[in-house]
C-alpha cells in the first residue's frame, strides 16, 4: 500500500540529519527496549507472520505514522495485532492489566527462554518450493506495475512504472503480499538493476539502483 511509512523518493520532506551509526545507541530509552522485546515475544505465540506485523504499522494514519518514533510505529502495529487476534480487549489494553483469559489462549505457541533463544538465533528461511517457472531470466528487460493496493507490499513507490534488467534470479520466497493476509504461497524473486535517472531524473547520472522485487510486481517490457 502508498501511506506514510512509502518515504522513498518523496519530496518536500525536510532535510536528513541522520546518528552516526558509531554513536547511535541501540535503544535510546529503557521504553525502546521493552517495546522490541514484546514484539518478539508476542511474535513467537504463532497468530501472526512478519508480513503481517509489517502490515499492522503501515495501516496507522499516515499522520500518526509520520509523527511516532520508529518503536512508537512499532508499539501501534503490535497493539493493533493484540486487538485484532482477541488477544486483549481495548479496555485491558487501556489500563494495561489483563482482566481475563483470552479465547485465543489455547491455540498460543509459548516457547520457553531456551527454545525462544534458539528460535531467535536460527532465524527463518523464506525460501519455497517451486511451484511454476521464472518468466523472466537474466538480462530480460522489465516494467514494475503501478500498484494501488490496500494491502502489504514490498514494492516501493519510487520504482512504480520504471523499467530496469533482471540481474539475478533467487529462487522462489514467500510472497510478503499474500503472506500479510495470512495466505502462505511463494512466487518467484528477481533482483532487479536500475538506472539512477529513470527513477530520480537527470540529477543521478552513473547511478544504479538494485531492488529485489517478486514476479508479480513485474511485466515484460521486450
Amino acid at each position: 500500500m502508498k501511506g506514510g511509512h512509502d518515504l522513498g523518493g518523496q519530496p518536500d520532506m525536510g532535510p536528513i540529519n541522520p546518528e552516526p551509526e558509531s554513536a547511535e545507541p541501540v535503544f535510546h530509552a529503557e521504553w525502546e527496549r521493552r517495546v522490541f522485546g514484546l514484539t518478539l515475544a508476542t511474535g513467537m505465540l504463532g497468530q501472526w507472520n512478519i508480513d503481517e506485523s509489517r502490515h499492522a504499522r503501515e495501516r496507522q494514519d499516515p499522520l500518526d505514522y509520520l509523527r511516532n518514533s520508529y518503536y512508537e510505529n512499532w508499539l501501534a502495529g503490535l497493539e493493533t495485532l493484540l486487538l485484532e487476534k482477541g488477544l486483549v480487549t481495548q479496555e485491558e489494553l487501556q489500563q494495561a492489566t489483563a482482566a481475563s483469559s483470552s479465547p485465543a489462549e489455547d491455540s498460543l505457541r509459548v516457547p520457553s527462554p531456551e527454545t525462544a533463544e534458539d528460535l531467535l538465533a536460527a532465524g527463518a528461511s523464506s525460501l519455497m518450493p517451486q511451484q511454476d517457472e521464472p518468466r523472466f531470466g537474466i538480462d530480460d528487460r522489465v516494467t514494475v506495475r503501478h500498484s494501488e493496493t490496500t494491502g502489504h507490499t514490498r514494492v516501493p513507490r519510487y520504482a512504480h512504472g520504471v523499467t530496469g534488467r533482471v540481474v539475478a534470479r533467487l529462487g522462489c520466497h514467500s510472497y510478503p503480499d499474500s503472506n500479510a493476509a495470512g495466505v502462505h504461497e511463494g512466487k518467484q524473486l528477481y533482483t532487479v538493476a536500475f538506472d539512477g535517472r529513470d527513477l530520480w531524473g537527470s540529477a543521478s547520472p552513473r547511478s544504479e539502483v538494485l531492488i529485489d522485487l517478486w514476479e508479480p510486481y513485474l511485466d515484460s517490457a521486450s
